[in-house]
Formats: structure tokens, sequence, C-alpha cells
């Protein structure tokens, strides 16, 4: 089998909207496993690449999210009101600046020991962003303000603490159903982080 570079040949793209993030129609020839090539086209979703935080209180088991309103999720039969962990844009910073910063400006919490634990495409078939997640502690003392985002930028975040365990309940329930959130969540609890529960 050779390199997935010498599988693909591009044929043409087309930018079909350049507004708030760049559309892609993509024709390309594809080689298939038997060695026969197949034209195929695809459009893609280029909003650049993005990270996202998990705040946790070890110590009492707790987690920061935010409730946020989500249009995508609106117009597809959500009331749009997403509980999510913090998440940005890199927009040309490196994934540990700019989630250091949404995570101030989303929580209101200054994180400490900021952990990348792994990357994801979130949504390959359609966009290409990568997702860096993070996880982070905090504590009473590190809130430094209200949080809520950033009003020029539409945003109007709220703050809500949940135990570790009200958070995977509300995934069960279909009460979180953001990715992102979801795959961090389970990954505190598979990886153990948070302290044990006190008999």
């Amino acid at each position: 089998m050779t390199a997935t570079q010498d599988r693909v040949r591009i044929i043409d793209t087309t930018v079909l909207s350049d507004d708030w993030y760049v559309l892609k129609k993509t024709t390309f020839d594809f080689q298939r496993r038997d060695g026969s090539w197949q034209r195929q086209s695809r459009e893609t979703y280029d909003r650049g690449n993005g990270a996202t935080i998990l705040l946790l209180d070890r110590a009492r088991r707790t987690v920061i999210l935010t409730r946020q309103f989500r249009l995508p999720a609106f117009v597809n039969g959500h009331d749009g009101m997403m509980l999510e962990a913090a998440a940005g844009l890199l927009d040309n910073a490196s994934p540990e600046e700019r989630i250091r910063a949404e995570a101030e400006e989303e929580t209101g919490y200054r994180v400490r020991d900021v952990q990348k634990v792994f990357e994801a495409y979130m949504s390959p078939g359609s966009v290409t962003e990568k997702l860096h997640f993070f996880i982070a502690e905090y504590d009473a003392a590190s809130r430094i303000g209200a949080g809520g985002g950033i009003e020029a930028e539409g945003e109007d975040l709220e703050v809500i603490e949940l135990t570790l365990d009200e958070a995977l309940t509300a995934v069960r329930h279909g009460e979180i159903v953001d990715a992102k959130t979801i795959m961090l969540l389970q990954h505190a609890a598979l990886s153990e982080l948070m302290e044990p529960r006190t008999k």
C-alpha cells in the first residue's frame, strides 16, 4: 500500500463561502485499496483548530462547565442551551496559551498546572478542525472574575459547578450532549483523576 499522499490527486478546489469561516468544495481522485482510481467530491469547512479544557477540583470531585446557546444544535431540534467545557479557537496562539485565556474569559478561573491529555478531529467527515484537550485544577482562590465570555463576541455563558458524578449522570440522561465535554468527563472518570470518594 502506498503512502496516503500518493493515493490522493487534487483535481479542483472551489471556495463556496468565505464569511465566518471557509467552506470549500474539492474534487479529487482517490486510489482505492484494489489499486483503481475513483473520482470523488467533498466539502470541507475550515474554522481553524481549537482547544478545550476541563477544570476539576480533585479533592471535592467537582468540575466547572458553562451553559451557552448554540444555534446549530437549536436548528437540529435541541433547545440550544448546551452544557460544555470551556473552549475556543486557537487564533494563531499555541493551544496552551489560548486555552488558559479561554478558561479565564469563560469561567472566571485562572488555571494552573495545565495538562494536555490528547488531540482529536471532532467531525473529520466535513470539518477540518483538530481540537487539543486539556485538564487543569481549580479552587476558590483561583477565581478572579465572573466569567461569562466576551459580550462583543456574542458570548453569554453561565458558569456551572457540578460534581463529577452529577456530570456523568447528565451525560447518561442526555443533558450533556456536547462531544468534547463528554470526552473530557469520561477521561476524568476513566483515568481516576479525582480523589477517591470518602465513605
